[in-house]
């Protein structure tokens, strides 16, 4: 668990690679709060937004592919948001020939505007911070110890599992099983009770071996290094320039 997830984390020695992780995690949390704040009417602020992570994002030498590619999963929040236009209830107005709903059309847009700015700033977190030390941020910033343990273990574990569940798919397919139709659906049910229970028994076997070595339910906070006056000034620079906006938003 020592380094990144390969799908989101990309290394570098930027400096926004260098900031803590705590610093990082607080800035987007404020970030997205701002975004949030801002009226919905104020188009021309979520493209200040976006301009915003398009700096973050060159500073951290994040190629714009990388992050397009992962915005993709937003798409079911994409398809929500299409449907607005056509349920909300409201004054109509006609699009391309289609009668659709004011009101829906103002909250697609909010609902898209927002939820990409959000999407955006997380991607370029995960992207310049490792899993490890995005675990020992939260502890930094004082989250609850079941919490932090939980993701800490979902973390570390999940690969373990979904390995036992490779495993378990070429088992099937050796003895010639091939998921074709509703009848192989109990076996597929039978494999999923399998895993889980295999899961469990794991699980067992790795806090009884934790208990017997001195494990008391809280994770050692391992690096206990804080942030200097610069790094939370640098960090904090994305949501106030954020805030600036959101200001203007409502008084313009």
């Amino acid at each position: 668990m020592g380094g990144g997830h390969p799908v989101l984390h990309r290394p570098g020695d930027s400096p926004v690679h260098t900031l803590p992780a705590h610093c990082k995690l607080l800035a987007v949390l404020c970030f997205a709060l701002v975004v949030a704040a801002t009226p919905r009417t104020a188009v021309w602020a979520f493209g200040l937004y976006a301009l915003l992570l398009a700096a973050v994002a060159a500073l951290a030498r994040i190629p714009a592919g990388f992050l397009l590619r992962r915005l993709l999963i937003e798409i079911p929040f994409v398809a929500f948001a299409l449907l607005l236009p056509f349920v909300v209830p409201g004054e109509r107005t006609a699009v391309l020939g289609l009668s659709l709903s004011l009101p829906g059309l103002w909250g697609a847009w909010n609902v898209l505007a927002k939820g990409t700015l959000g999407v955006a700033a997380s991607l370029l977190l995960a992207a310049t911070t490792d899993l490890r030390a995005l675990l020992l941020g939260l502890q930094r910033l004082r989250l609850p110890q079941p919490m932090v343990q939980i993701a800490s273990f979902m973390i570390r574990y999940g690969d373990v599992v979904a390995g036992e569940l490779r495993r378990m798919s070429i088992a099937r397919r050796s003895r010639g099983f091939g998921a074709r139709g509703i009848r192989q659906w109990g076996v597929l049910a039978k494999s999923a009770g399998a895993l889980f229970i295999r899961s469990y028994e794991r699980g067992e076997r790795v806090h009884l071996a934790m208990v017997s070595r001195g494990y008391t339910g809280v994770l050692p906070l391992i690096d206990d290094s804080g942030a200097t006056r610069a790094q939370w000034a640098a960090a904090a620079a994305l949501p106030t320039a954020a805030l600036i906006v959101c200001l203007l938003g409502w008084t313009l």
